[in-house]
C-alpha cells in the first residue's frame, strides 16, 4: 500500500485498505457492503440481521461468461424475524445485485443467532486522590464552561487512574 507525501487520508481509508483484503479472503465480502448493511436492507431488517459470507462457484467450465456464477449469501438473522426475511429473499437478492451493481447474489442462506452486541458500560473510574487529584485540578484552571470543565475532568480522571495503575 503507497501513501501519497502530500495531502490528508483518512484514517478509514487506510483501515478498509488492510481489512478488505482479508474479508474478500475469507468472507467473500467487503467493507463497503458491511457499511452499507443498514441501507441495503431497510429499517425492517437492519437491527436483527449481518452478512456473514458471500460463497462463491468454483470458476471453471465451458460457461459463455467466463466461469462467473453469482455466489450464497449467508445472512445471520435474529430469532423469528428469519421467518420475515425468509419472505422477503427476492427483494434483498435485488437490493444487493444492485448495490454491487451486478448480479453477484442469486441466493440467502440464513442463519439463525445472535446479532446485536450487548452494550457494556464501563464502571466509573475511580475518583483521583492526593497528588493526582491537585494535578487534575491545576491542568483544569482557566476552563470555565461547566459541562466541558465535567467531560474533562471525567477524563483525566479515567487516564490519570489507568497510569495509576500500570
Amino acid at each position: 500500500m503507497s501513501y501519497p507525501r502530500h495531502g490528508v487520508k483518512q484514517i478509514s481509508e487506510v483501515a478498509n485498505g488492510l481489512i478488505d483484503p482479508v474479508l474478500a479472503r475469507r468472507a467473500g465480502i467487503n467493507t463497503s457492503l458491511l457499511g452499507s448493511w443498514d441501507e441495503i436492507v431497510g429499517e425492517d431488517f437492519a437491527d436483527c440481521t449481518r452478512p456473514e459470507k458471500i460463497a462463491w462457484a468454483k470458476r471453471g467450465g465451458n460457461s459463455e461468461d467466463g466461469g462467473y456464477q453469482p455466489g450464497v449469501l449467508t445472512i445471520a438473522c435474529e430469532g423469528a424475524r428469519a421467518l420475515f426475511l425468509t419472505h422477503a429473499q427476492g427483494e434483498l437478492i435485488q437490493r444487493i445485485n444492485g448495490f454491487f451493481g451486478f448480479p453477484a447474489v442469486h441466493q440467502i442462506r440464513i442463519v439463525q443467532k445472535p446479532v446485536s452486541q450487548l452494550v457494556k458500560r464501563s464502571r466509573k473510574p475511580v475518583p483521583l486522590k492526593g497528588e493526582a487529584a491537585r494535578r487534575l485540578e491545576t491542568m483544569m484552571d482557566g476552563i470555565e464552561g461547566e459541562k466541558l470543565r465535567a467531560a474533562l475532568e471525567r477524563l483525566g480522571t479515567a487516564v490519570m487512574g489507568k497510569q495509576k495503575d500500570r
